[in-house]
C-alpha cells in the first residue's frame, strides 16, 4: 500500500531552506519517492490552515517512507529544514 509524507510548514530562512531544497530530491529519489505536491498555490475553503506551504510525497509503502525519513542521507540535511522552517510532518497510509 502506498504511503505519503505530508508536510505543512512556514519557511522563515529562505537561504538556509534553499540549502535543504537542493539536496532533498536525491534523498527522496533514492527511496523511490516522488513529489505529488510541492509548495504551490493554496486556497483555504473551509476551516483554518496555519501554514502557507504544503508538501505531499508519495512512496510505494510505509516502509519506504519511513526508510527515507530515517536514512543517514536525509538525517544529514534535516537540521537545515528544522532550523529554517517550522511545521508538521506526518506519514500516512494511502487508500487501497
Amino acid at each position: 500500500m502506498k504511503a505519503y509524507v505530508v508536510v505543512q510548514e512556514r519557511v522563515h530562512d529562505e537561504k538556509m531552506f534553499g540549502e535543504y531544497r537542493k539536496d532533498v530530491m536525491a534523498t527522496i529519489n533514492a527511496h523511490g519517492g516522488k513529489f505529488v505536491v510541492r509548495g504551490g498555490n493554496l486556497t483555504v475553503v473551509e476551516g483554518e490552515w496555519p501554514m502557507p506551504r504544503f508538501v505531499v510525497i508519495e512512496f510505494a509503502s510505509r516502509q519506504a517512507a519511513e526508510g527515507w525519513y530515517k536514512s543517514p542521507e536525509y538525517q544529514k540535511i534535516l537540521p537545515l529544514r528544522l532550523k529554517s522552517a517550522e511545521g508538521n510532518l506526518v506519514i500516512v497510509d494511502g487508500a487501497e
